[in-house]
């Protein structure tokens, strides 16, 4: 069977992988602003022109001799009539019916059939969508209350709100992005839980009739409502809380039919161990990985073997669990920097060996704002979670990978954190400590290494120079070293040094290239002879105080303001868009709109001026 895989980047390559070693040939797409991406090349794949094109990709499909489509996650994965329509054009769609993915893709109509099924569900109303009976119901249910989007997921549409002050502001911002995000604006007004868990469990079910579970997912830490970190199985549970989770996810399944991979999300109460329903993901979870390492099931294979009418094999209903595993999204973001997305290119990427590495990149890759931030995917395992923590400190100490700023530092982290190691934390982990400051800066550790390599009394990074440039200065050995923002530092005897040792460090000669992992951190440095000059380019900077400006290359999604309008503190002047996430541009104090400098659809570079302003000091 031929397969076209409608997905991009790190999960079309992991598609790929599994059905190519089932015998089975496999076709990508792109589109052109993806054309050079690993996923376009390694698959040879068909340009469409959005990935979202459901009628180009079903063609792609026949033009290309296809009897099968996956949809990986994302994108077309949660789309009912996308599903009906690739089995309509006789082909095999790789998930779960039509009919599942239709009824469950609203969170109203999932919780009506959840509450129809025993599971327990948070209270909750969305029995009307008019802004009064909205903020009423918010009013009975009491504050802290959350509005989140009817449809999709990806922590899209979600807002916390904390007092009746704050709800329509809340409540528009959570319709605006759940509208681009699924063309459906509608939400659901529900009680917050205040120490809340994301615990999630793995369904696998046939078309004979069987579901099964493959037991917890734990994936409470999270910033926006996205995942960062998951572990399997999901720890500090009480057996009677795991139990029932277990058998309310079955029972679900089982209620709607369900024939596929998929996953039930329940919010725990961290405090009395309740649990409630949130939402079934019909689809493929980016945490997978995870409970593949504990049960020794490929999810993908039994999705092919399952679309194709087999029924499940003996060893799902004989599983057994077996050691533990933890999965860090390493995602072009800066944790320091409120997790500001990071554009660029990838232009250093080693990773340790012996771990599982899912990834659409390699060196040379582009990170752009055309999709979401997530690069890789880094999974270890060991025989319990102590076990597993430490291989994912290590390997995060191992970890190069240079050219845009990554999380892979805050998950190095996070991994040391008391409330990780002792599994207290809740969904609000990230709201409630300060986050890491940015790294030590690396030229005092380059300085510390220099100074042990020119001392004999370390082999390191230095040793590997070899023929680079180094500059003979005062009867001393130097090096200029040339960091991302393009400030050079010289590097000798003298140099200002705190520490040194036990750095993860690589050379590349033929660039000119040093790459250190300090801390998870990987910091990369350019070697110059003394003697060369750089500035910067201030081209597209705000050159004063009086503008809004975007923090981040970006598009832009709504401008709410006309010249002449009088902002005050807070007020939303622009909403920018970067990574499928929406960010608000806001005015720090009483201006008047002088100029606007954008429209809606361009976009811009991070520091680029959006609106002028005028002030009363002016």
């Amino acid at each position: 069977m031929k397969i076209l895989i409608a997905n991009r980047g790190e999960i079309a390559l992991r598609i790929a992988r599994t059905a190519q070693r089932l015998g089975h040939e496999v076709v990508g797409v792109t589109t052109d602003v993806d054309s050079a991406s690993r996923h376009a090349i390694s698959l040879n794949a068909i340009t469409v022109p959005s990935y979202l094109d459901g009628a180009a990709i079903i063609s792609a499909a026949r033009e290309s001799g296809c009897g099968a489509i996956h949809p990986g996650y994302g994108f077309l994965s949660e789309n009912a009539s996308f599903a009906k329509d690739v089995v309509e054009a006789d082909l095999i769609w790789i998930g779960p019916n039509a009919d599942v993915i239709n009824s469950m893709g609203s969170k109203i109509n999932a919780r009506a059939i959840a509450e129809s099924a025993g599971v327990p569900l948070i209270p909750g109303y969305s029995d009307s969508q008019a802004e009064d009976d909205l903020r009423g119901a918010a009013d009975n249910i009491g504050y802290p209350v959350l509005i989140k989007a009817s449809a999709g997921g990806g922590g899209r549409g979600i807002r916390i709100v904390e007092s009746p002050e704050q709800f329509a502001t809340a409540l528009d911002e959570a319709r605006t992005e759940a509208e681009r995000a699924f063309g459906d604006g509608s939400v659901i007004v529900e009680r917050y839980v205040q120490q809340p868990r994301h615990v999630e469990v793995q369904l696998i079910g046939d078309r004979h009739g069987r579901v099964e579970h493959l037991g917890t997912r734990e994936c409470s830490v999270q910033r926006r409502y996205q995942k960062l970190f998951e572990e399997a199985p999901a720890p500090n549970l009480p057996d009677e809380t795991r139990n029932g989770i277990h058998e309310a996810a079955v029972r679900l399944g089982s209620t709607v039919g369900y024939d596929s991979a998929g996953t039930v999300e329940f919010v725990v109460d961290g405090t009395t161990g309740e649990f409630f329903f949130l939402e079934m993901n019909t689809r493929l979870q980016v945490e997978h990985p995870v409970t593949e390492a504990i049960t020794g099931l490929d999810l993908v294979e039994l999705m092919i073997n399952v679309a194709s009418g087999q029924p499940l094999p003996a060893e799902v209903d004989e599983v057994t669990f077996s050691g533990h595993a933890c999965e860090a999204r390493i995602a072009a973001e800066d944790a320091s920097q409120g997790f500001m997305p990071s554009i660029g290119t990838i232009d250093i990427l080693d990773v340790p060996a012996d771990v599982r590495w899912d990834s659409g990149v390699v060196a040379g890759s582009t990170i752009t704002p055309h999709f979401d931030s997530m690069v890789a995917k880094l999974i270890v395992s060991g025989h319990d979670r102590s076990a597993a923590l430490a291989a994912m400190r290590a390997a995060l100490d191992e970890l190069l990978i240079a050219g845009v700023n990554t999380t892979a530092g805050f998950h190095r982290w996070l991994v040391d954190r008391q409330e990780l190691i002792d599994a207290t934390f809740t969904t609000r982990l990230l709201d409630s400590i300060e986050l890491p400051a940015s790294p030590v800066p690396a030229v005092e550790l380059a300085a510390a290494l220099w100074r042990e390599h020119r001392r004999g009394e370390a082999s390191n990074v230095w040793t590997d120079i070899g023929s680079l440039p180094m500059t003979p200065h005062r009867h001393q050995r130097s090096i200029g070293l040339q960091s991302a923002d393009g400030e050079i530092h010289e590097i000798n005897d003298t140099s200002n040094a705190q520490r040194g040792g036990g750095l993860r460090s690589l050379v590349d000669g033929s660039r000119r290239r040093v790459a250190m992992n300090i801390d998870g951190h990987t910091h990369a440095f350019t070697v110059v002879p003394r003697t060369e000059r750089w500035a910067a380019d201030p081209t597209g900077r705000a050159s004063g105080g009086n503008a809004l400006v975007s923090p981040f290359p970006a598009v832009i999604a709504e401008v709410r303001v006309a010249v002449g309008d009088e902002l005050k503190g807070g007020d939303v002047a622009v909403v920018i868009e970067a990574m499928k996430m929406l960010h608000s541009v806001t005015a720090s104090g009483a201006a008047t709109v002088s100029e606007v400098l954008v429209a809606v659809g361009d976009q811009v570079a991070g520091g680029q001026e959006l609106i002028k302003l005028h002030t009363e000091n002016d």
